[in-house]
């Protein structure tokens, strides 16, 4: 027996589950949906510290003055006339020229301060892309969302995580429902994974044993449908567990 379930919640209010005929088969289809509003915004701020005034650079001083430069005066030669003591000669000294002004080297441009290289936060470690029947019915859905104008869904690991867990845990306990074996709902165990949801939707099914087929029992009832071309949600997990093929779909809008 091949069945799937859907129910819907807005605010936490239940609809019950409806039951379908698909090529004579009977299924029950439950889906659920809900929203949450933080009104909570954050803001990262960056402040540059302002650089520091360079070092004001050395003056180079110059200055140039001439030596004082002495003329020699030669001695009279004598003459026939009565000698006469001669006079010394004051030796006459040529002008000094005056000291030159002191000029000033111009001051070498402070040398430009380099810039801290600008450094990036390092990437998020890649999310392990799904496989096998995860990833098919993961492209399966993106080509539904595409043809109905919606975005392609990302695949997150706590969705994954939420949805393989309760997909097992259904299993465990032959039993196809939203409710958790503890009692948990969708939201609750997506939150325990780790992921801080602003919206989130989950469908879950059971029997059918390809990806196809359970993806044209969610797309013929119209609550697995509303959650599969809900273009609000941006990040999808997927879970199968057997024996009896437990699926379980988890989408969400993070924070």
């Amino acid at each position: 027996m091949q069945k799937h379930r859907k129910r819907k919640q807005y605010k936490k209010i239940s609809i019950a589950a409806v039951t379908l005929g698909i090529v004579g088969i009977p299924t029950a289809a439950i889906a659920c949906w809900d929203t949450q509003e933080t009104g909570t915004t954050r803001a990262s701020e960056r402040q540059s510290a302002p650089a520091s005034p360079s070092a004001p650079s050395p003056v180079a001083s110059i200055q140039n003055q001439a030596a004082p430069v002495a003329t020699p005066t030669g001695t009279p030669e004598p003459t026939g006339q009565p000698t006469q003591d001669p006079q010394t000669a004051q030796p006459s000294t040529a002008a000094t020229q005056p000291p030159r002004e002191t000029q000033s080297a111009k001051p070498a441009p402070a040398p430009a301060r380099p810039k801290p290289p600008v450094t990036s936060k390092p990437p998020s470690p890649p999310t392990a892309a799904p496989s096998g029947p995860a990833a098919e019915v993961v492209a399966l859905v993106n080509k539904e969302r595409a043809k109905a104008g919606c975005s392609a869904l990302t695949v997150n690991d706590k969705l994954t995580a939420a949805a393989l867990n309760h997909s097992k845990d259904m299993a465990a306990h032959s039993n196809m429902s939203h409710t958790g074996s503890d009692g948990s709902d969708p939201g609750a165990r997506i939150t325990r994974a780790g992921y801080a949801w602003m919206t989130y939707g989950e469908n879950v099914a059971y029997g059918y044993s390809t990806p196809e087929q359970v993806m044209i029992g969610w797309m013929n009832s119209p609550g697995h449908r509303e959650n599969i071309l809900n273009c609000a949600f941006k990040e999808i997990g997927v879970g199968l567990a057997q024996p009896n093929s437990y699926w379980t779909q988890d989408f969400g809008a993070a924070r």
